[in-house]
This record gives C-alpha cells, structure tokens and sequence, in this order.
C-alpha cells in the first residue's frame, strides 16, 4: 500500500525523514519532519492536546487553534507558559512563536477565565467537563452554586516535595501531580478529616470517564410498587419483580449536598435563644440565607444562614407543634427578593442543669443519641420539601441541600449549635412512608410491616457521621433590634408603638443601617394597618445591594411618610430619645443570660453532622 505524503518544498532543510503526526479515516496522514513544523502540547482542566504550529506562526493564529481544538466559542480562557499562571501569552499579530521561544514538544498551561458565578459559558457544552445530559433526562435550571461548581477544576494542586519529587520545576509526578476531587486518602488526611465527599465532587467522579458521564443517570430511590403492571391483580392481590420496589440496605452515604453551616453572626442565634431563656420552652425557626461555595472542601457548598423567621407555634420544655403560618408565602416572597432563600431549619433541645454556673445538660453523644427517629422524620420531610435540581436525574431532583441545625448542651455543658442532613435513603423511607419512630425510644426508628394498604420493602440499617464548620453579615445589627415575630408569649408584639420605640432608639443618620432588620422588613409587608407589599421593592433591592442612595429615594414616599404618621400617634414616646428604654421581662434563668453564651471567637460555626 502507498501511503500518500505532504511534502513541504519551502521548508527543506536537508532533513526529509518522515514521522507520523495524526490518525485519518481511511490510513495515516505524514509530515515530514521539518524544522519548521512544531507540536506544542496544551494542557487544560480538559486534558491534554497537542497543536501543530508553524514555527513562523503569529500567537494570535496558535491562539485560534487553541480555541478550536478545546471547543472555546469566545477568547474565555488564557494561556500560559508556567502552571502557576506566569508568563501569560497574549494574542498578538506581530509576535510569532519563535520570538517567544516557544519549542517544539514545549507543554504550555490553559485556564478558562469565567468569573465566579458568571451564568455565560465559555467552552463548548458538548465538551465541557460535567455539563452533559444523559439521554432521556429533563433540561433543569439548577441552583446558581451548582452552576459554579460546575465550571470549575476542582483539582487538588500540590507544591513539588523537595525530597520526593527528581524532576525539574515544569515537570510532575506521582508525588505532586493534582488530584481529582474525590480523593479519598487526600479527604482522610485533612484536620479534621472528610468522611463525605462534597456532591460536586461525586458528580465529578461519575462524570470522569471518557464519555464524560453521558450515561450517568442519578436514581432516586423509590419504596412504592411501580403502576401500570398488567401480568396480576394490583397489591395485595398480586406483585411480580418488575413493579416489586427493591430491598433497601442502609449505607452510610459516600456524600454529602452541604459541606458546611455558616451563621453571619452571633447575634442571629443569641436572639433565637433568648426565646429559650425566657421562657425555659423549646423553639423552631426556619434559616434564611443562601448557597455559597466552601473552599475547604474541594468543591464544597456552604449554607449561609443570614436571618431566621419563627413561624407561629406552640413550644413546652419538651414538644414543639407547628401551626399554620398565614404569611408563609409573603416572608420567602421578601426573602427572595432580598437575595435570601429557606436553606434550613433549626431547633432548640435545651434543659438547664445548673442556673448558678449557667450550664445546660449534656444528652446527645455516642452513647445515646444524636438526632431522634421524630426528628430525622421530620428532617425528611423538610428535605423532601425542598429538593435539590439536578441535570443528572431523571425526576429533574435529586436529594436536598435543606439542613437541620439543633441547639443543644455540649460535652461542656454550654449551648452547642449542630447541623445535620439526613441521606437520600431516609428521605425516600419517609416519603413514601415507611419510617415510624419508637414511642418508648426516642433514639430508634422502625420499618413498618406490609399490609394490604402498602407494601413496604425490606430495610436493613447501618449509621452516621461527623464534620465541623466556620462562621460572616446581611442585616444590620442594633442595640435596640425590632421584635421578633410571633413572640406574644413574651409580650413583644409587633405593632406600630414598637416600631415608634425601635425609630426612636436608633436615630443613626444613615437609613439603611436602621431599616435593615429582616423581622422589622417583613413587619412592613405583613401589618394589617398598611401593608407594604406592593410598595416595598426598591427598599428591598437597596437592602439587597446596601444602596444607601436607594434607600433615600424610598425614604422620601408617601408610603414611609405615612408610616411615620402612624408612628407619630404614640405621643408617649416623644421623650424616649433622652430616657432610658423600658426594662425588659426578667428571664426564667438570670445566670444563663450571661453565661450560656459566652464571647463568640473569630471563626465559630456549628458542626455539620450527615445521617
């Protein structure tokens, strides 16, 4: 056979011996291999490719292959000459290759360049890392952070170890080459260590093959027989193995939707404890905040907790029921529209051992119990309220990124903040209802028993795990803060003389600092007097961006200045900014207003545990 030659006349130089460059359909293509072709290898978060070059060739044609070749449809991305992103090289028509010294078989470094959180791709999504659909799977908007996390490398990059590593600085080896996400001996050695990979991090794992994950479809479990199956009479009459759901073995989950719980700041939990204080009762609320990235863990979510709503309820020193809430639909309307979502839920389960030292009873540990069957239910069922969209899931969802945070005596004896999420086994267990808690156990659940209603598969249990966390602001913080809703019990009642008292106290010249408290926000939108609803908009978009200009412009309505009318009714108050506020209701326990919760150090943020 005759294998066809390209033969470059204007470029001999004596040298005319062939070497193969690429595979074509139909046989190999040859080159000679002449002084003036080069082969330059581009490394990328991609992988490897090798561009062929002239050695006359201007960098800005080489950059235009460089695109092509990796599937860029704009200059999203830069180059460069060292893997620590020095020696940049910049499109140019009058520079070539050969003035900057670039060689043949020299490795050059390319990064994308979107910025975080930017929604525009740069790369072509049929090649892009993580960003194809299996088949048959609906197209979903996920979350903003999973959108990030998406484009991002997510490798683990290591320094060159002086003893270990025998190769020169542009080289690599086993020693320092990068590792993927989902490292589970690089997880184990952290301090502390990662028992959970971050979900981004499986994702990548599933998706690393060669055909970047197009059959990778994620199931959500189901414990209900199939319908539709026509080969027997329905449940309890008859099942077969096509509609018959599979046995359930319970694992410990290989990774988590969340990395990490983080309160702005201490202020948002001591003024949810004070219910406690007060009153010796448990309390509930709902978290506020949004999804961020957590860069301790390689590509990690954090859940940032900005505001916490008490919804109404009715709490004893040891139940809590929930009743409906009538401005549920408003207060995720205002959060929204302040940039904030429901990302949790959190509780207290507090009982005092000793009011003189202020401590709190130690109960939940290895030896009892972390979370109740109760509450690993109830943890469910928010979680399966909550889904979290995913382009891999046939359903569009899959598990949830809403986290449980409990308050709790510590191994000290002082108040503890723990976090929780309960796996994707246990939210289809309670969605399909088959989970119960045990009356005469708080700490064990049980599977019920088919009966002619349902059929329930078999369930097989193993356990838990452990990480900690980190702590940041959203709203200002005040002296004198607004009453919380729904604390009647206490005699804080949000109404008009509260708000007069909470102008009156905080006179700062700068109005958004005294507007941005969340429950005195929703107090404008939800009184029954004049509800602000469909006015508010431009204050919350100045509270969102902290526009001080915007805020003034809302300031000068007619809607604040009838607020201000209103408030002008308590002539009472006209005193209030030279005496001293009225003094609060004494607290049920004196000794632990002070002393349950001491200074906050820099970094503090409760502990995240994964059921």
């Amino acid at each position: 056979m005759v294998v066809p030659l390209i033969h470059s006349q204007a470029c001999l130089n004596g040298n005319t011996s062939l070497w193969p460059l690429f595979p074509k359909a139909g046989g190999f293509t040859y080159l000679s291999h002449l002084k003036c072709w080069l082969i330059i290898r581009v490394q990328s978060p991609e992988g490897v490719k090798r561009i062929t070059a002239a050695k006359r060739e201007t960098v800005a044609t080489f950059l235009k292959k460089v695109a092509k070749e990796f599937g860029f449809r704009n200059n999203g991305f830069s180059v460069y000459v060292n893997r620590n992103r020095t020696g940049e090289i910049t499109a140019s028509q009058n520079k070539s290759l050969h003035l900057l010294k670039i060689k043949h078989g020299d490795m050059l470094f390319l990064f994308p360049s979107s910025p975080a959180g930017s929604s525009s791709e740069n790369m072509d999504t049929s090649i892009s890392q993580g960003l194809l659909r299996p088949l048959g799977v609906p197209h979903v908007v996920e979350d903003e952070i999973d959108q990030y996390l998406i484009k991002q490398d997510g490798k683990i990059y290591r320094n060159r170890d002086q003893q270990l590593c025998r190769h020169g600085p542009l080289g690599k080896c086993v020693h320092c080459v990068p590792l993927e996400p989902f490292d589970e001996d690089y997880l184990n050695h952290l301090e502390p260590p990662v028992k959970h990979m971050s979900f981004h991090a499986y994702i990548r794992k599933l998706t690393g093959g060669a055909d970047k994950g197009k059959f990778v479809a994620l199931e959500n479990i189901s414990c209900k027989i199939k319908s539709g199956c026509e080969g027997h009479p329905p449940w309890p009459e008859g099942i077969c193995t096509k509609c018959q759901p599979s046995a359930i073995t319970l694992n410990r989950q290989k990774y988590r939707h969340v990395d990490n719980i983080m309160f702005e700041n201490h202020t948002l939990a001591d003024r949810f404890l004070d219910f406690w204080r007060k009153t010796g009762n448990q309390h509930f609320g709902y978290l506020y905040g949004r999804y961020t990235e957590h860069k301790d863990i390689p590509l990690g979510i954090r859940a940032e907790v900005a505001a916490i709503y008490e919804p109404p309820q009715i709490g004893t020193q040891n139940s809590l029921e929930l009743l409906e809430d009538p401005k549920a639909e408003v207060v995720d309307e205002i959060a929204a529209k302040l940039g904030l979502r429901k990302v949790g839920w959190i509780f207290t389960d507090l009982v005092s051992e000793d009011t003189r030292k202020g401590t709190v009873r130690y109960s939940r540990n290895k030896d009892t119990y972390f979370l109740s069957a109760e509450e690993c239910i109830t943890a469910g069922n928010f979680q399966n309220r909550h889904p979290n969209i995913c382009r891999l899931s046939p359903d569009g969802h899959f598990g949830s990124k809403f986290v449980t945070v409990m308050a709790t005596g510590g191994p000290d004896n002082q108040v503890h903040f723990e976090g929780y999420q309960v796996s994707n086994q246990c939210m289809a267990l309670v969605r399909d209802e088959c989970l119960l808690p045990c009356r005469d156990a708080p700490e064990l659940g049980y599977a019920k028993e088919s009966s002619s209603e349902q059929y329930v598969p078999d369930v097989f249990y193993k356990i838990t795990t452990t990480f900690p966390k980190d702590p940041v602001y959203t709203f200002s913080i005040s002296q004198n803060p607004f009453p919380i809703e729904n604390r009647d019990v206490l005699g804080e009642t949000q109404d008009f003389h509260s708000l007069a008292t909470y102008l009156s106290q905080n006179t700062s010249s700068v109005f958004l600092d005294v507007i941005s408290d969340f429950h005195l926000l929703l107090f404008l939108v939800t009184n029954e007097v004049m509800p602000l609803q469909d006015s508010i908009s431009l204050l919350l978009e100045a509270v969102r961006t902290r526009n001080e200009e915007l805020a003034q412009t809302w300031k000068k309505s007619e809607q604040w200045a009838t607020i201000e009318q209103l408030c002008s009714k308590f002539p009472e108050l006209s005193a209030l900014p030279c005496e001293s506020p009225p003094a609060p209701s004494p607290p049920l326990f004196p000794a632990l207003t002070s002393a349950l919760f001491p200074p906050y150090r820099h970094g503090w943020c409760p502990t995240l545990r994964v059921t």
